[in-house]
């Protein structure tokens, strides 16, 4: 390993350790960063029969959540309930979400998602649902992997943003929703993630909604054709056809990036 990835997989593996202790991520500084680093390991494990509703702040010190009985699938099925459904505000931190996992996590507002890990997606990892534009929805830290669709499924108005998050054996990172019934303008920006091949596309907007997507410091791993597209943009529709793919790649309007904002290694 080269003394740049050790850097990074040293402050990848410091980030997941110290998250749940309220360390602050700004007192760790390296280079330019190559890999990402290895999981976190659960503190302890706990079934979940019944979708848990979650308001104000909860942290569950790195305990891992899997979904049984009702919630005891992980298939692609539409309409599955979420294993923790977050009321507008809510704070969701240090938490290993297992297999099976159903819906992952439903934000019904403005929600924060903290230090959050998804060991093996179901239908989706998290599901953001707010109807107000002024909705704000924040993943910071933390990582997915196993998504055969969409790791974030953006479906209700205002802004989303991811930081600081790795995704790896994926489909789509960030998907505003191509048919919803009802549908917005959505804002996403993606910012200091790292993504290991497989994978398909980081978002997927809706050009004709008038989405944007800003992208910066996304590091792509194992994807030496470029395969895996930074940003691609749809005809949405809000009556449940399957959105038509419109193109890809900056445009300076919708797909907000440059090349200098999309690195290889």
């Amino acid at each position: 390993m080269t003394s740049t990835a050790s850097r990074l997989a040293m402050r990848r593996t410091v980030i997941g350790a110290t998250a749940a202790l309220g360390v602050s991520l700004a007192m760790f500084t390296t280079g330019a960063p190559a890999q990402a680093a290895s999981w976190p390991t659960p503190t302890g494990s706990q079934a979940v029969t019944k979708t848990i509703s979650v308001s104000g702040t909860k942290d569950y010190g790195m305990v891992r959540l899997y979904g049984s009985g009702d919630l005891g699938t992980g298939g692609q099925d539409e309409d599955q309930d979420p294993l923790l459904e977050l009321a507008d505000g809510a704070v969701l931190k240090n938490v290993i979400i297992g297999a099976p996992a159903a819906d992952g996590i439903h934000c019904l507002g403005s929600c924060t998602l903290q230090n959050v890990w998804w060991e093996d997606v179901g239908e989706d990892a998290a599901t953001f649902k707010g109807s107000s534009s002024s909705a704000v929805y924040t993943v910071t830290g933390g990582g997915a992997r196993k998504a055969s669709d969409k790791v974030f499924q953006f479906n209700g108005a205002g802004t989303l943003r991811v930081t600081q998050f790795q995704v790896e054996d994926f489909g789509k990172l960030v998907r505003s929703c191509g048919n919803c019934t009802t549908q917005y303008r959505r804002t996403i920006s993606v910012s200091d993630v790292d993504v290991t091949a497989p994978g398909k596309a980081i978002v997927g907007i809706n050009q004709n909604y008038g989405d944007t997507a800003t992208l910066s410091g996304i590091r792509i791993h194992g994807d030496s054709s470029k395969k895996i597209k930074p940003c691609v943009r749809y005809e949405g529709n809000d009556d449940g056809d399957e959105p038509t793919e419109i193109g890809s790649g900056p445009d300076g309007t919708y797909c907000r990036y440059s090349s200098s904002d999309i690195s290889y290694g």
